[in-house]
């Protein structure tokens, strides 16, 4: 393959394989600092940075302020644990 290349996948003709894992990543999003470093090492990249918008009460007034956290699509997930061994912060935990 070459160095940049672009892999067109179909996700309606991939087989769901998230039913057989073990163990199963959960993410606390109150901890995720949208760090995105489970987004690279996920092998099957079921990673994903989703936004969220927050209410910033400090100071006179208050702000909206948009942030990411990580999220997980359960359908292709196996459950390998890499996301929750390289989570900075430990917002990500393997769970039976």
């Amino acid at each position: 393959m070459e160095k940049g290349a672009i892999i067109n996948h179909d996700q309606e003709k991939a087989p769901k394989t998230g039913d057989w894992r073990y163990m199963k990543p959960e993410i606390d999003a109150a901890k995720c600092i949208g760090c995105t470093t489970c987004v690279p090492h996920c092998p099957e990249a079921v990673m994903e940075m989703k936004e969220r918008e927050t209410q910033d009460a400090s100071g006179a007034g208050s702000t909206l302020r948009v942030s990411s956290y990580a999220s997980i699509d359960y359908e292709y997930c196996k459950g390998c644990g890499v996301c929750a061994q390289v989570c900075p912060v430990k917002a990500i935990v393997m769970k039976k």
